[in-house]
């Protein structure tokens, strides 16, 4: 198998045990997650969008299979970025709106000799419509979901990847330190937001995204708009940096001015749980019993816990893969897991990727101590 690029950012001997234990003959993924780690083209502006979109008539789709060489299907506007970055050699080029991507998907199978065998497909990206054109093509084709095996491929990192999420990481905390240097009282969380997203576009993130508020804006996730922070006010943040297509992936907490004795206890407590969270998460921890013990711990302090998960796996293109640690998840942790864990009160939103190791956690991200919250005097 000839693959044109560095293939440290995955793992193909991982990915062929894992389709000879699914009996897979050869996996097509369309996410972009998947195309992503595949490839190893990571697509900008429009092309990343079409990505995201699955009645997108633009499509990329990657076609794996278990024996032979893996092919890209792109359209021709792709088509120039793809053959300089894939690390798949063969590129097949469809005309978009004109041509579908699954007719090519079923021309490249049959070349195979794969008409009649068991194939893969992401069936959470992959349309009904798209599903039959494949099927009524292929009709000898055996189609089954390899979404949960394309998740178990991922979540076991390489050194290569670590060390890219590392590198994003550090760039995040170093745009974040750029904007606490520059925020002050009297400015809205308009002004924030924009300072951050800048700052990693200028450190040269591709693209980056997330959520900023006032302690005195109780509704997170509704957009950054005109509040102004005022003295007192502490700031929580929860933002996404895409370097190379790997995120760094953190959160910080902000207080305009010295914290009052009510917020350092809440702070230092919410802290305290985070930081016995962590140490939960070694090989063979079930992830539901992580998500429990964190309802356990705020039960303690008098805290109702308000989020539907204390952490997630991170990755290519997406930040928020498996595992997911949430309620009931059977999911259990292995060495090589890369997590960011995220258990947080109120607006006290402390959050670092770990690297689940053979003993304790190893943090990913350190360029920001969070022993307590930044304070803007």
């Amino acid at each position: 198998m000839s693959l044109v690029g560095d293939t440290s950012l995955m793992n193909p001997e991982r990915l062929a045990a894992l389709m000879e234990r699914d009996r897979l003959d050869a996996v097509v993924v369309r996410s972009g997650i998947n195309v992503t780690y595949l490839s190893g083209v990571v697509y900008p502006g429009t092309l990343a969008r079409l990505l995201d979109l699955t009645d997108a008539d633009r499509g990329i789709l990657v076609v794996w299979p278990r024996e032979g060489e893996p092919v890209v299907i792109a359209n021709s506007i792709a088509a120039g970025l793809t053959r300089r970055d894939s690390r798949i050699a063969r590129v097949d080029i469809y005309e978009g709106y004109v041509e579908s991507p699954y007719a090519k998907v079923a021309e490249v199978l049959a070349e195979y000799g794969l008409d009649k065998a068991r194939v893969g497909f992401e069936k959470n990206y992959v349309s009904t419509l798209h599903w039959g054109e494949v099927a009524s093509a292929l009709p000898n084709l055996t189609m089954v979901d390899c979404t949960a095996t394309m998740d178990e491929v991922r979540w076991i990192k390489t050194d290569a990847e670590i060390a890219a999420l590392r590198r994003g990481a550090d760039m995040l905390d170093d745009a974040f330190l750029d904007m606490f240097a520059t925020i002050k009282v009297g400015d809205t969380e308009r002004d924030a937001h924009a300072r951050l997203i800048a700052a990693c576009l200028e450190r040269g993130a591709g693209w980056a995204h997330g959520i900023l508020n006032s302690s005195t804006n109780t509704i997170a996730y509704a957009g950054e708009g005109d509040t102004v922070f005022g003295p007192g006010d502490a700031m929580r943040t929860d933002y996404v940096a895409y370097l190379d297509g790997y995120p760094g992936h953190q959160s910080r907490s902000l207080v305009f001015g010295k914290p009052t004795a009510e917020q350092k206890g809440e702070y230092d407590t919410n802290r305290e749980i985070y930081l016995a969270t962590v140490d939960q998460c070694r090989p063979g921890a079930r992830s539901g019993d992580i998500f429990d013990f964190v309802m356990r711990e705020f039960e303690k302090a008098g805290w109702a816990y308000g989020s539907l998960l204390v952490g997630h796996g991170v990755g290519s293109w997406w930040h928020q893969q498996a595992p997911i640690l949430a309620r009931g998840s059977d999911l259990v942790l292995e060495t090589g897991m890369v997590l960011a864990l995220e258990p947080h009160y109120k607006h006290w939103h402390l959050q670092d990727m770990f690297l689940v190791t053979e003993g304790a956690p190893e943090l990913l991200s350190a360029k920001i101590a969070t022993d307590a919250p930044y304070i803007v005097e």
